[in-house]
């Protein structure tokens, strides 16, 4: 899928662009990738570190559909979808933003891409996009629904959309772990409450996701990779067991466990190899995953408290590890 092919990553500087870019570089022999995001000054430090010539470097904003059209130009076959506002206190006192970036964003992306013959894209959601209570999840979701009913836009154009959600990525920016590894150092950590669980995945393992959902997709589906789950306390034991906890309380707009698939979705979802597949509700859908995807029993939620695979200590340590050397 990926060798030879022109590919644009929108957010691009962003913890999971430069994971990919250096994965994609490595091992897939791509013909050009194209980092568009709107901060010259990451730009210019991650140009620092790639170095090479089959990466170009674009400034824009997801906003500026004209912008778009422009980067869109370079004959590019696969669009990987990452820019987005995605701190939720940010996005509850900024509403308007988040919606210009997450949403109005998201339909540029796709306008952009049929009108330019962009044959895959796919756009990376969040768990928190699942049943939302916070603004964030909300214009996830709606960014979910948009590209997913953009494959009926698409007419005979030979462009599919399809997305990505998972959980928690180990390591990436406002992520709770490098938050805890430096408030160590003070001897005290902060808890919002104990009885929180979260779903856990590194940045190589969502960039290794998306590339092989790229393979996968016929346009429509939402991906979910199958990950482990950790409590909150579990996680303060990893990481700080010698330290004091000091708790906060539930910050607005967030959950005590947060689900993947709700009970609804699973009805269209199937189970195939390390994931599962929520196939679109639409009548343009004939399409089928695998003859080994398999679907799930009724009533089924994938919710990070009742995850049958929890993060033991060790697992815990190695995605640190992993982290910890990614960023080297």
């Amino acid at each position: 899928m990926i060798k030879n092919s022109t590919i644009l990553i929108t957010g691009g500087t962003g913890s999971f662009g430069q994971a990919f870019v250096k994965r994609v570089l490595a091992d897939h022999e791509p013909k050009r990738l194209i980092i568009f995001s709107r901060d010259e000054l990451k730009q210019y430090e991650m140009q620092q570190k790639v170095n090479d010539s089959r990466v170009s470097f674009f400034i824009g904003d997801v906003r500026d559909n004209e912008r778009l059209n422009r980067a869109l130009q370079a004959d590019v076959d696969i669009l990987i979808h990452a820019a987005a506002l995605k701190q939720v206190p940010a996005c509850e006192y900024n509403p308007f933003e988040a919606i210009k970036t997450n949403i109005v964003g998201a339909e540029n992306i796709i306008n952009s891409a049929i009108d330019c013959g962009v044959k895959k894209i796919i756009a990376l959601s969040t768990d928190k996009a699942v049943n939302p209570i916070n603004l964030y999840g909300a214009t996830k979701l709606c960014a979910e629904k948009l590209f997913v009913q953009g494959n009926s836009y698409a007419g005979s154009k030979n462009t599919h959309f399809s997305c990505v959600r998972y959980g928690n990525v180990v390591g990436s920016r406002g992520s709770v772990v490098p938050l805890f590894l430096k408030q160590r150092e003070s001897g005290c950590v902060t808890v919002t409450d104990k009885r929180m669980t979260r779903f856990w995945i590194t940045l190589n393992r969502g960039v290794d996701f998306v590339i092989q959902c790229l393979s996968l997709m016929h346009g429509g589906e939402i991906f979910v990779p199958r990950i482990p789950s950790m409590n909150i306390m579990d996680l303060v034991k990893t990481i700080a067991p010698e330290c004091e906890i000091e708790y906060s309380g539930i910050r607005p707009g967030e959950k005590l466990h947060e689900v993947l698939i709700s009970s609804d979705e699973s009805l269209r979802t199937v189970k195939h190899d390390n994931m599962f597949v929520i196939q679109p509700q639409f009548s343009w859908w004939r399409k089928k995953v695998s003859s080994k995807s398999s679907k799930l029993p009724e009533g089924f939620i994938y919710s990070s408290d009742t995850n049958t695979d929890m993060l033991s200590k060790d697992g815990l340590n190695t995605m640190i590890q992993e982290m910890q050397a990614t960023e080297k």
